[in-house]
């Protein structure tokens, strides 16, 4: 048996891994913001609400990001770029006052539980790889200080093409050349108990293995076993790209003593289009990529090397970046354009909650669960009065009088001034009775503004904004009764107007 032989024999074994299964597996979502006409944080927030998505990753510390994604529960994942990585690394009080500004200023309201130190630094920043380290340590220590090591992780996002030899992936290992960077790296992502940030895109390792990957492999789509990649030292079978991508990494690490630390997806995707010379790059594959991707992380598939350790993967990305340099391809990995349409409809039957309303990108306004019967009646007024709302429907005998309660009433009105407002965030607020959602609180013969496909264009109305005719806390003191069913009620709007005016 060669040496070659005896090493890959040793490793198996010794690559019995400690990682277990994450029970908090998830797919979050990367936010670029290389668009000519980048929405409004409040509007990302409100999207991100919409699909359910519970995970982001900023390529940044944006502060309106961070404000807006305030008291939303949102896990935030922050980063320092790669432009302020020499300046960190080189200095523990600028990394200090970093995390002050970009951290601890807003949490634990903006729930930020990863920093990202740089991103694929090695490979599109070498000159900033002797100190990447040290910007990784500072960073920590500041956490450290502030007493909030233990609620976020600190890693930095690799490219996968830092493994080499990635298959089979039992013979993975890292360039070399990198390992000075990569061994101090491991041992404080083991130390602290942070995990392995890796970038996988199997859309390049397809375009570039010149037809030695099929495209079904790269796809997650179905293979029958002789079609499989086997791994020829552990005869495990593959059926996709990403799975082998992770265990190599799994063995990369194993290869330089490291059993224990696991592997994050900060980015992985497939473009929904590009120029003549990326015919793969389509609609139809992006959406297969995708749903495919969502459906493996949030089953807890696992890998054939850790089967049941889910693997946490945040898409790229959010929108399409139509100001991105580069081929055509590089603008359209989005799942969004900038108007949070979705660019096609994923198929996620049995994935779970996240994105799982098709990215249909219908959104309502509606009662909070719980909200004070006494501040709807006065928010529900104030819509009906100063909002300019068309309430009539709610009057005894219309469409939507039934159920008679201040719930019902105050949801039609409060979701029909969002869609008068064209949906903006800010409209469905009420002082913090209303809340976004995406299912459709149509009922019977009462049907709402967006299921009546207004897109909340309903007519050349101008309603004031709610933030200064809510902002007295006095109004919620006010009840004028319990439900429009009269010309008494009409009289009773009349007299809160005025209160709130």
């Amino acid at each position: 048996m060669n040496q070659m032989a005896v090493h890959i024999l040793l490793l198996l074994l010794f690559a019995v891994s400690d990682v277990t299964a994450d029970e908090d597996a998830f797919i979050g979502v990367n936010i670029g913001t290389s668009l000519s006409d980048m929405p409004h944080s409040t509007q990302v927030v409100a999207l991100l609400k919409a699909q359910q998505i519970r995970h982001v990753r900023l390529y940044d510390a944006d502060r309106g990001m961070l404000v807006a994604l305030a008291n939303t529960g949102i896990q935030v994942a922050v980063s320092v770029p790669n432009e302020q990585l020499l300046g960190i690394g080189q200095s523990n009080t600028t990394a200090a006052n970093w995390v002050s500004r970009n951290v601890v200023a807003h949490y634990p309201a903006t729930n930020i539980t990863t920093i990202c130190v740089g991103s694929d630094v090695l490979t599109s920043l070498p000159n900033a790889a002797p100190v990447l380290v040290n910007a990784i340590k500072f960073i920590h220590s500041a956490l450290v200080a502030s007493n909030l090591d233990r609620q976020i992780k600190v890693s930095t996002p690799l490219s996968s093409s830092l493994i080499l030899d990635s298959f089979p992936p039992s013979q993975a290992f890292f360039n070399r050349s990198w390992n000075p960077v990569l061994v101090p790296m491991l041992n404080f992502l083991q130390s602290t108990g942070s995990f392995l940030m890796l970038n996988i895109y199997p859309y390049y390792d397809y375009m570039q293995s010149n037809g030695v990957i099929p495209l079904d492999y790269a796809l997650f789509k179905p293979l029958p076993p002789n079609k499989e990649a086997v791994d020829s030292n552990t005869l495990v079978h593959y059926t996709n790209v990403f799975d082998a991508m992770v265990d190599a990494a799994y063995f990369a690490m194993a290869f330089l003593n490291f059993t224990n630390i696991p592997v994050m997806v900060t980015e992985s995707g497939w473009p929904s289009k590009g120029d003549s010379n990326e015919p793969d790059a389509t609609s139809e594959n992006a959406n297969t990529y995708n749903s495919n991707l969502i459906r493996h992380v949030l089953n807890k598939t696992g890998t054939p090397k850790h089967p049941g350790v889910g693997v946490s993967t945040y898409i790229y990305e959010l929108y399409n970046e139509d100001t991105k340099p580069g081929p055509l391809s590089e603008k359209n990995w989005g799942l969004f354009d900038a108007n949070g349409d979705p660019v096609y409809k994923l198929h996620l039957t049995g994935s779970g909650s996240v994105l799982a309303n098709d990215t249909t990108n219908q959104t309502y306004c509606t009662a909070r669960d719980g909200a004070d019967p006494k501040m709807l009646q006065a928010a529900l007024d104030w819509a009906c009065g100063p909002g300019k709302v068309d309430c009539s429907a709610l009057l005894q005998g219309q469409p939507c009088y039934e159920p008679d309660n201040v719930i019902a009433h105050a949801t039609y009105a409060f979701d029909t001034y969002y869609h008068q407002m064209r949906k903006d965030p800010a409209a469905c607020d009420f002082n913090g009775v209303a809340t976004i959602t995406t299912s459709d609180p149509s009922h019977g013969s009462c049907m709402f503004p967006g299921s009546l496909g207004r897109n909340g264009t309903m007519g050349n109305i101008t309603a004031p904004s709610m933030n200064s005719s809510l902002s007295d806390s006095s109004a919620y003191k006010i009840y004028c009764g319990s439900a429009l069913m009269s010309i008494l009620t009409v009289i009773r709007l009349l007299a809160c107007s005025v209160v709130f005016l």
